[in-house]
C-alpha cells in the first residue's frame, strides 16, 4: 500500500487552487470551494470556513462545508469574538485545543463544544499589507491539530489571500503560481529538515516538528527558514 507524501497532497491541493483562479470570478464562489479545500488538506478537520471580514470587523463574505461550520460561525459573530476575529485582528494563528476548557472566548467555546467542536484552528488570510479575513477548520476530538496542521493551513491561507486578494488584477495567475511555487518548496524544506532532526535526536515526527515550530516562535522567523538554515547544515535550532 501506497501513502501520498505531505508535500504531493499541497501540490495535488495547490492544483486546484490555482485552476479556482482561472475559473471563478467572484470572491463569494471562492470562498465556498476555498472551505472544501481546507478541510480536504487537513486530515482531522471535520469542517472547515473561509470568511472575508472588512476594516470594521464586518464580515462580508463567507463559505462553510457544512452547517456545523456556519451555526458556528454565526454565533461567533453574533457575539463580536473567537478564534476566527482575534486571527483576522491579530494577525497571527488561533488554536483551541479543547473547547471544553478554553477561556479565551468562553462564552463561544460553550456554544461551539455543545454543539459538538472541540478543537479549532483559524489562521488570518492576508495580501500584502491587508488582512481580508481568515481560514479556519473545526474538529470534534480534542487536541486535533498540531503544528504541522497550523503550517500546511498557513501555506493554503498564504495562497488564498494571493488568489482573493489579486483577483481583480490582471497579473493574478503569474502572482499565485509564485505563491504555490514558494509554499511547495517551503514545505518540502520543513519535511527534510524534520527528518534531519529526527536523526540528529533520535526522535520522532511529532518531536523534531515541535523543535521547528518553537525555533520559529522563540527567533521570530517563518518556520521555513528555520527550516532552510538547518539544511544549510547550521546548529541544531533547539540548542
Amino acid at each position: 500500500m501506497t501513502t501520498t507524501s505531505p508535500t504531493t497532497e499541497l501540490a495535488t491541493v495547490f492544483a486546484r487552487l490555482q485552476n479556482m483562479l482561472l475559473s471563478q470570478e467572484r470572491a463569494a464562489v471562492a470562498v465556498h470551494q476555498l472551505a472544501q479545500v481546507a478541510r480536504d488538506l487537513i486530515p482531522s478537520a471535520a469542517g472547515a470556513g473561509v470568511s472575508l471580514i472588512d476594516d470594521q470587523g464586518t464580515r462580508t463574505s463567507n463559505g462553510a462545508t457544512d452547517r456545523l461550520v456556519e451555526t458556528a460561525d454565526a454565533r461567533q459573530y453574533e457575539l463580536g469574538g473567537g478564534p476566527c476575529l482575534s486571527a483576522w485582528a491579530a494577525g497571527v494563528p488561533q488554536r483551541i485545543n479543547d473547547t471544553d476548557d478554553d477561556d479565551r472566548w468562553p462564552e463561544w467555546s460553550a456554544v461551539a463544544a455543545v454543539s459538538g467542536i472541540r478543537s479549532v484552528l483559524s489562521v488570518p488570510l492576508e495580501f500584502r499589507d491587508r488582512r481580508l479575513g481568515a481560514m479556519k477548520v473545526y474538529a470534534t476530538v480534542a487536541h486535533a491539530f498540531t503544528g504541522h496542521e497550523e503550517q500546511q493551513l498557513g501555506l493554503l491561507a498564504a495562497a488564498a489571500a494571493t488568489l482573493l486578494g489579486s483577483a481583480q488584477s490582471t497579473d493574478a495567475p503569474q502572482r499565485l503560481s509564485l505563491e504555490l511555487q514558494a509554499g511547495l518548496e517551503d514545505r518540502q524544506a520543513i519535511d527534510r529538515a524534520t527528518g534531519m532532526l529526527m536523526e540528529q535526536r533520535a526522535t520522532d515526527p511529532d518531536d523534531a516538528h515541535a523543535v521547528l515550530l518553537t525555533a520559529s516562535r522563540t527567533q521570530g522567523r517563518p518556520m521555513a527558514e528555520v527550516a532552510h538554515q538547518i539544511l544549510e547544515r547550521h546548529p541544531d535550532p533547539g540548542n
